[in-house]
């Protein structure tokens, strides 16, 4: 296993998703002035700041490719290397694109400080667009024809719907972790309703992840290769991939049926802090095992998925 490339994987996969998702966020989770930078999330830092970092990962990621490529250490690629990586296979072209979205996500925060909709609008293109372009850079830009469009695009759906999930985590850990001072009554309500307002929204991902992802592992081994998944590695990390994902899908449902519904009552109650205890510490949880999962991600992306 290449540590310097599954780390810089994960790095990208976290920092687009969470620039994509919590753009959505601030269109589906907040409401007009609440989508001010500052009222409710701090959107020009977290959206800027992500978009800065993804080109750094960028940037450092296509130098670790054409080292590889080059069969050369990283320190000793040479721009030649680099030059070949851009402009002739596809990863390149998708470098391009990416590196052209991030920088409209840090034009939309830049020209967006007083017109917040414009600022998640060009962030949300612009981290969906960078998000998507991973795809290239995984076993599904592997396929060929008709079957490996359709591979490539469940690729991308599945990628997007991941960003929202883990996006909106972020966006409510942001929410339920502000600092006690700014924690006011009608905070706490706005935090509910977003909490509330994601059952819908997590539902849709839910269900785009698991038929997405079920439709890739069969594109990409065939029905006839998933009894011997057990047997090797790529197959035994798959299996803690959904593990981990089985107990995300878990305490979704225990927020959507008895936590948030706890929550609620503890508001209307005036006491509520010990259901923001319990509702905190299962937003941690949940979003550990999300950074797991893309662990494992970035991990299985380096591996051959047949099984030897």
């Amino acid at each position: 296993m290449d540590a310097v490339a599954v780390a810089l994987r994960f790095g990208l996969y976290l920092d687009l998703m969470v620039l994509f998702g919590v753009a959505a966020f601030g269109f589906y989770g907040l409401r007009g002035d609440e989508r001010r930078s500052g009222a409710a999330i701090a959107f020009r830092l977290l959206l800027g700041g992500t978009a800065l970092l993804g080109l750094l990962l960028s940037a450092a990621g296509l130098a670790a490719l054409a080292a590889a490529m080059a069969g050369m250490p990283l320190m000793a690629v040479d721009s030649g290397s680099i030059a070949m990586v851009v402009t002739e296979i596809a990863v390149g072209t998708a470098w391009i694109v990416r590196v052209a979205a991030l920088v409209l996500v840090l034009v939309s925060v830049l020209a967006g400080g007083k017109r917040p909709v414009l600022m998640l609008s060009g962030a949300g293109l612009g981290g969906g667009v960078a998000l998507a372009s991973l795809a290239w850079g995984g076993h599904a830009a592997m396929g060929e024809d008709a079957a490996g469009a359709v591979q490539l695009g469940a690729d991308i759906l599945h990628l997007l719907a991941a960003g929202i999930w883990i996006g909106a985590l972020v966006a409510l850990l942001l929410l339920v972790f502000r600092r006690s001072e700014r924690v006011t009554i009608d905070h706490l309500w706005l935090s509910h309703r977003a909490l509330d307002g994601f059952a819908t929204i997590g539902t849709v991902v839910v269900g785009t992840l698991i038929v997405t992802g079920a439709a890739n592992l069969l594109l990409l081994l065939g029905f006839d290769q998933l009894s011997a998944l057990p047997g090797s590695l790529y197959g035994q990390l798959l299996l803690f991939k959904l593990l981990a994902f089985a107990v995300m899908l878990g305490l979704a449902a225990s927020h959507r049926f008895r936590l948030v519904p706890a929550f609620e009552r503890a508001l209307a109650a005036e006491d509520h802090r010990a259901a923001l205890g319990v509702l905190r510490t299962s937003l941690v949880v949940e979003t550990l095992c999300a950074a797991l999962i893309l662990a494992l991600v970035a991990w299985l992306g380096t591996l051959d998925p047949l099984p030897t």
